[in-house]
């Protein structure tokens, strides 16, 4: 890796990253950016990939989730804290459900950046850039807000760094402490449509009371007060990459200073293209979205490029297929893995392949149809006989109405009253905790089975 520059990806082709036309205002951000601190450090990026190694084996569960892009105008402190707060009661869950830890990595503190269908939208007969993400123009639909700005990654580093100075506040400040997590998913259950989800928080509740009468209780261990978060977003704009990007002295190697774990979309993902250049030279985790374009050849190819070492914890491989084609894609994917004796981590992403327009205009995610990717994810692996290691939302802790379904029945014409997304349909608070107690049921059942499997075998 000593041969690589993080300036590389700069002589091969791009795709999906924004032409500014002030070249001079450019270089000057990129000037400020190398002087600010980074935002992570190598040594949180490497127990990450220690974690992610554990979920590769089946020894810990990944959930990944936070902002379809984070949006400068929509930033508060409540708005993070609620994400938090919905993701560590979906850990929790989950932990009970996998019986291992679960490693929470936010899409959060740098997804500011979007890739596009189309370079340009039409309203209304007109056609203006498309919008990209607060990092780079904005959502208003003018001429002038849809050209790109460079300045606008100063303010995405300032809110990145706002955000992350707020996650470790509340990973470790008490807020985080297993009890009151406990509490806040009680009073999810106590509702009425949600009562079949009250067994479980119950059989939580009396490990929890076991636990403090066997002497484990806030007071005596601090890992009960305390979590391990994580910050993740797509490596999409490079040059807020590269300016971010600092040598580690403990090993030599280069960090991507801007999160803990990056990916490569699906749009970006060619193997010789300039952001699978720049991540393969980076030693944080690194994500790749896997959709029904992708091809054995081309994972095969994507692997040797990301993970030549074929380091646990490297590489997560995130499916993203659509409810009712996992079973035609995932299969041989897995196949090649294992063909190849890859160490990958395979997580769903039961978003991205689920989006439909609503017949009131809005674009949405329907809960069944995320609920049945996942399940269809858990029943492939099964018979694969291979790891489900994670799951991987666009959600907030917000109440917001995008996605239709839930214990709250989120309706096409509901969709109206609080659609506050920039970009895609989110899950609010209240599907994202009921789909980590039904993600948690096929946890528990996967585990039983493959232990049944092994005393059988034995």
């Amino acid at each position: 890796m000593s041969k690589w520059l993080k300036s590389d990806w700069r002589a091969l082709p791009r795709v999906q990253m924004p032409d500014y036309s002030d070249q001079d205002a450019l270089h000057a951000v990129e000037a400020q950016l190398a002087k600010y601190p980074p935002l992570v450090f190598a040594g949180e990026a490497r127990r990450l990939k220690e974690h992610l190694g554990a979920a590769s084996r089946g020894e810990a569960f990944l959930l990944q989730g936070g902002d379809c892009a984070e949006s400068f105008e929509q930033f508060s402190a409540d708005a993070i804290r609620d994400t938090f707060k919905v993701m560590l009661q979906m850990a929790m869950v989950l932990t009970h459900g996998a019986k291992v830890p679960v490693i929470k990595v936010g899409r959060m503190a740098g997804q500011f950046a979007k890739p596009r269908s189309a370079p340009t939208e039409t309203v209304d007969g007109v056609e203006l850039p498309s919008y990209r993400g607060d990092i780079i123009n904005e959502l208003a639909f003018t001429s002038e807000a849809r050209v790109p700005d460079p300045r606008k990654m100063l303010q995405a580093y300032t809110q990145a760094a706002a955000t992350l100075n707020l996650l470790r506040a509340f990973s470790t400040g008490g807020y985080a402490d297993v009890h009151q997590v406990h509490a806040w998913t009680l009073g999810f259950t106590e509702s009425e449509k949600a009562e079949a989800y009250r067994e479980v928080a119950n059989r939580i509740s009396d490990t929890l009371d076991f636990m403090k009468a066997a002497g484990v209780s806030s007071d005596t261990a601090h890992s009960l007060q305390s979590v391990e978060f994580y910050t993740s977003h797509e490596s999409l704009l490079l040059e807020y990459e590269e300016a971010l990007t600092r040598l580690d002295s403990t090993s030599g190697n280069w960090l991507a200073g801007s999160g803990h774990m990056i990916w490569i979309g699906d749009r970006t993902r060619q193997p010789d293209g300039a952001h699978v250049e720049f991540a393969r030279g980076v030693l944080n985790p690194i994500g790749l979205k896997c959709g029904p374009t992708t091809t054995p050849e081309d994972l095969k190819v994507l692997m040797a490029r990301l993970n030549p070492d074929n380091e646990p914890g490297r590489l997560t491989l995130i499916a993203r297929f659509g409810a009712g084609k996992v079973g035609e894609y995932l299969p041989r994917l897995i196949r090649t893995v294992e063909a190849e004796g890859a160490n990958v981590v395979w997580s769903c992403d039961a978003m991205h392949g689920n989006t439909t327009k609503s017949s009131t205009g809005y674009k949405t995610r329907p809960f069944d149809s995320v609920l049945r990717e996942v399940r269809e994810f858990f029943a492939i692996h099964a018979a694969e006989g291979t790891i489900p290691g994670g799951v991987h939302f666009e959600m907030t802790g917000q109440d917001v109405t995008e996605c239709t379904g839930g214990v709250r029945a989120v309706s096409e014409e509901d969709l109206s009253d609080r659609y506050h997304t920039a970009c895609d349909p989110r899950l609010n608070a209240s599907q994202s905790l009921e789909l980590a107690f039904l993600v948690a049921e096929e946890l528990s059942e996967f585990r039983k089975n493959r232990e049944n499997g092994s005393r059988a075998a034995g």
